[in-house]
C-alpha cells in the first residue's frame, strides 16, 4: 500500500523516480506524484490513476533536477484526487511523501490551523509538511526539524523530505512502515521496497524503527531513535531484475503460478539433507526453543491466514499439541490468554503487514518465543522475531498471492517436522515427509500441464456472479483460498464451506446459476465428500471437481472433472491449490478484469 521513491544524484532523477514507481505498482494505489528540486525551485506533478498518467504529464512538463521524491498513494484519508495525491508541500519550499497513518493528525491539524496554516488536502500527511515548516521557521535545521516533528506524531510512517534550502540533501525516517536506502556510486536512493531500485543499485541499507537518515550524493548518515549516530549494514540484493518482468507471460500472476516448481525447490534448499530437516535454518536458538514448545498460536491475515489454517491440521495431527489460528486484525484487539510455553508463529509475505506486526508486538513478551515465516529478509516482522524462516519465493508482483501461499505451506510443513521431533514424530515418518517434499517441484510441474483443460473449464464461469467452494478436513482451508482468489481477481462473489455444512444453510443457495467447485483428494473423507456432491446435483447445481487419481468421480451431465496426478497425501493442500489458482486466473481474463492489480486492493497492507 503506497510506495515511496527518492533519489539524489548528479544526473536528472525524474526517470529513475518514474521507473521506481512502476516497480511499486504491485502495492496498490490510486494516484501518483513527483516533486523535483531544480535551481532553487520545487516543481511538482500529481495525477489520479496509473503511473503512466504521471509519465505522460512529465513528457508535457519535464522535471529536471538531481534531487526528488515520488509516491504512489492508496487512499486512507480523503478520496483519490489530485489534491490528495503526494507529494504534499508547505509553502513553495518543502515537499514530503509519506506511507502509513498519522493517528493524531486531527488535533495536530487544528493546532496548525489556529496558527495560520492553510490545508489544501484531506490527508493526514499534510500535517507532517506543516509541522516541519513550523520547526524550520523556529530556527531549526532540517534534521532537527524532522526529529522534533516525529516526536509529535502517533502512528506509522515512512517519510521522504526535500527542501529548497538544502538542495544537496534528501532526508528520510521510518517508524512502523517499510523503507530501504539504495546505495549507489555518487548517488543514493530511498524506496519502500528494494525492487523499485534494482535498475540503479543492488546494494541496500535497511533502517530500523525510529531511524532518521540524511542522504547526500556521496554520503549517508543515520541516527537511531535516541538521536545517536548509528551504523546500518549494507547488503547486496542477490535476486535478478527479471523477477520484476512479465517475460513471455500476459500477467504477473500467471508468471508467478508457473514459477512455483522453482520456488518450491528454493524453499527446500539448505533446509533438508539426507532425508531429514536441518532445523538450524530457523536460527541458532531454534533447537532450544522447540524443545520447550507445548502450544502454537498462529497469527496472520488473508491468504497467510489460510496457510495457517492448513498448518493447524498438520501440527495437531503430526505433533499432537494444541494449535490456534487467528486473524491478526481480531487477535490484536482482544484480551488473549497465552501460556508462556506458546510459540507465536506469524505469517506474512511482505513482513510489513500492519495487523500482524501489531499482534506480534502486543504479546511477544508473554510467549516462549516468536517465529516469523516471511518472504522478505530485511522486513520488520523478521527483525523483530526471535526465529525466522524465509520462504525464498522472490518478489511477488501480482496482488493475488500465489507462490507466496504455497511457499508458506512448505515452510509450515518444515516447522511442523521440527516440532514433531519433540513429540514422537519418528525418524521414519520424518524421512517420509521429507521425501514427499522433495517430489513437490516435479509434481507441480505436472500440474501445470492441466492449464489447458482448466482454461476450457473457466468458460463456464464467464457469465456467473456467485460461486461456492467445498472442501473437507485439511482441504477446507484450500477451498477458502480458492474462493478468495476467485473473488479477488474476477469480482465473482465466492464463498467456501466445509462440505459437511451444506445442509446447515448453504444448500439453499444451490441452483443452476450457482457453480460449485469441490476439491476431492483421494483420502478417508472422499466417500463423505461424494455424498455431499450428490446433494448438490440433486438440487440442480453444476459441479466442477478437482479430483485425486481415484477414478470413481467421473464427468457426466452437470459434473465437470479434472483429475490430478497421483501424489503423496501429505502434499494435497499444496497440490490442489495450483489448479484453483489457474481457474481463478482464467476466469478473470475472461471477465476482462485487471488481474495483477484488482480494484480496491493493495499488495502490502501496511495500515489497518
Amino acid at each position: 500500500m503506497c510506495g515511496i521513491v527518492g533519489a539524489i544524484a548528479a544526473r536528472p532523477v525524474a526517470g529513475i523516480l518514474l521507473e521506481g514507481l512502476r516497480r511499486l505498482e504491485y502495492r496498490g494505489y490510486d494516484s501518483a506524484g513527483m516533486a523535483v528540486l531544480d535551481q532553487g525551485t520545487i516543481n511538482r506533478l500529481r495525477r489520479i490513476g496509473k503511473v503512466q498518467a504521471l509519465a505522460d504529464a512529465c513528457e508535457q512538463q519535464p522535471l529536471p533536477g538531481g534531487l526528488g521524491i515520488a509516491h504512489t498513494r492508496w487512499a486512507t484519508h480523503g478520496k483519490p484526487s489530485e489534491q490528495n495525491a503526494h507529494p504534499h508541500m508547505s509553502g513553495e519550499g518543502l515537499a514530503v511523501v509519506h506511507n502509513g497513518i498519522i493517528e493524531n493528525f486531527e488535533p495536530l491539524k487544528q493546532e496548525l490551523q489556529q496558527q495560520g496554516y492553510v490545508f489544501t488536502s484531506e490527508t493526514d500527511t499534510e500535517v507532517v509538511a506543516h509541522l516541519l515548516d513550523r520547526e524550520l521557521q523556529g530556527g531549526f535545521d532540517l534534521r532537527a526539524a524532522l526529529r522534533n516533528t516525529l516526536a509529535r506524531l502517533a502512528g506509522a510512517f515512512a517519510l521522504g523530505v526535500i527542501h529548497v534550502d538544502q538542495p544537496h540533501q534528501l532526508l528520510t525516517a521510518r517508524k512502523g512502515s517499510p523503507l530501504v536506502i539504495g546505495v549507489g556510486i555518487g548517488e543514493n536512493f530511498i524506496a519502500s521496497d528494494q525492487l523499485a531500485l534494482l535498475p540503479v543499485t543492488d546494494r541496500f541499507m535497511y533502517l530500523e524503527d525510529g531511524d532518521i537518515a540524511l542522504l547526500e550524493a556521496d554520503h549517508i548518515q543515520v541516527w537511531d531513535a535516541q538521536g545517536q549516530v548509528a551504523e546500518r549494514a549494507v547488503t547486496t540484493f542477490e535476486r535478478s531484475q527479471g523477477s520484476a518482468e512479465k517475460g513471455e507471460f500476459r500477467h504477473f500472476m500467471l508468471k508467478e503460478i508457473y514459477e512455483q516448481p522453482r520456488v518450491m525447490q528454493a524453499v527446500l534448499e539448505g533446509r533438508i539433507a539426507s532425508g531429514h530437516l536441518l532445523e538450524q535454518a530457523f536460527g541458532a536458538a531454534a533447537g532450544a526453543v522447540f524443545d520447550q514448545v507445548k502450544q502454537v498460536q498462529i497469527v496472520a491475515c488473508g491468504t497467510s491466514f489460510h496457510a495457517g489454517m492448513v498448518a493447524k491440521y498438520w501440527i495437531e495431527e503430526w505433533v499432537g499439541i494444541p494449535c490456534m489460528v487467528e486473524v491478526a486484525s481480531e487477535f490484536r484487539y482482544r484480551p488473549v490468554v497465552l501460556p508462556r510455553d506458546t510459540l507465536l508463529l506469524t505469517l506474512s509475505q511482505s513482513g510489513e503487514t500492519a495487523d500482524t506486526l501489531a499482534a506480534l508486538r502486543a504479546v511477544q513478551d508473554r510467549v516462549l518465543a516468536t517465529l516469523a515465516i516471511c518472504n522478505v529478509p530485511g522486513s520488520s516482522l523478521v527483525r523483530e522475531s526471535d526465529l525466522s524462516l524465509m520462504t525464498n519465493a522472490g518478489p511477488e508482483i501480482g496482488v493475488a498471492s500465489t507462490k507466496a501461499f504455497t511457499s508458506q505451506l512448505v515452510a509450515l510443513m518444515l516447522t511442523t517436522i521440527a516440532l514433531g521431533r519433540r513429540h514422537g514424530l519418528s525418524g521414519e515418518r520424518e524421512t517420509e515427509l521429507v521425501a514427499a517434499l522433495e517430489q513437490l517441484p516435479g509434481l507441480l510441474q505436472q500440474l501445470l500441464a492441466l492449464d489447458g483443460p482448466i482454461e476450457e473449464m473457466s468458460a463456464h464461469f464467464a457469465e456467473k456472479h456467485h460461486a461456492l467452494f467445498l472442501g473437507r478436513n485439511v482441504l477446507y482451508p484450500v477451498a477458502m483460498e480458492g474462493a478468495l482468489k476467485l473473488k479477488e481477481i474476477s469480482y465473482i462473489h465466492a464463498e467456501a464451506y466445509p462440505a459437511g455444512e451444506l445442509k446447515h444453510g448453504p444448500l439453499a443457495l444451490v441452483d443452476k446459476e450457482m457453480p460449485v467447485i469441490a476439491v476431492a483428494p483421494r483420502n478417508g473423507m472422499l466417500d463423505k465428500l461424494k455424498a455431499n456432491l450428490q446433494e448438490v446435483r440433486a438440487r440442480g447445481g453444476e459441479l466442477f471437481v478437482f479430483a485425486g487419481c481415484d477414478q470413481s468421480i467421473q464427468a457426466q451431465e452437470g459434473v465437470h472433472v479434472i483429475h490430478l496426478p497421483a501424489l503423496p497425501a501429505v502434499l494435497d493442500p499444496i497440490a490442489f491449490t495450483l489448479p484453483l489458482q489457474l481457474l481463478s486466473y482464467h476466469v478473470a481474463v475472461l471477465k476482462g478484469t485487471d488481474v495483477d492489480q484488482p480494484r480496491n486492493l493493495a499488495k502490502s497492507v501496511t495500515v489497518e
